[in-house]
């Protein structure tokens, strides 16, 4: 009986990689921040305005970022830096979570829902989004 056969690993875990994804997350965290102030000095702190914006942009980002890469190749580095490290940080999900469940124990459950429903279907309207603006690209 013959063995089978062993696949070679690569080394995908290398410095660069670490420092693109690290970079990608500051500049994800930062853009976060920044959205999140704004949103809170204009838009007012009833509803987590700031939360839902990163989290549709962020969905419509990671989209086309997924088309684009399977239609042209994107070079590894850039869907680390921009896919794990951008994204990763620059969406809210948990932010999002913890804001919904506040909604609801501070007896506004309709507004939870509204939170709830608007990024859920906002965010997978983002990603059709980004992926119907890839293709058209081609």
């Amino acid at each position: 009986m013959k063995s089978p056969k062993r696949i070679e690993r690569r080394n995908i875990i290398t410095l660069e990689y670490m420092i693109l994804i690290s970079l990608g997350a500051a500049f994800g965290a930062n853009a976060r921040y920044w959205i999140s102030i704004w949103a809170l000095q204009y838009m007012g702190t009833r509803f987590p305005y700031g939360t839902l914006f990163v989290n549709v942009t962020g969905s419509l980002i990671l989209g086309f970022l997924v088309a684009f890469a399977a239609q042209r190749a994107l070079p590894v580095p850039w869907r680390l830096f921009l896919g794990i490290g951008f994204c990763g940080s620059y969406t809210t999900f948990s932010s999002y979570a913890i804001e919904s469940v506040t909604l609801f124990n501070g007896s506004v459950p309709w507004l939870a829902w509204a939170n709830i429903l608007s990024n859920n279907l906002l965010c997978f309207l983002a990603v059709l989004v980004g992926i119907w603006l890839a293709r058209s690209l081609s």
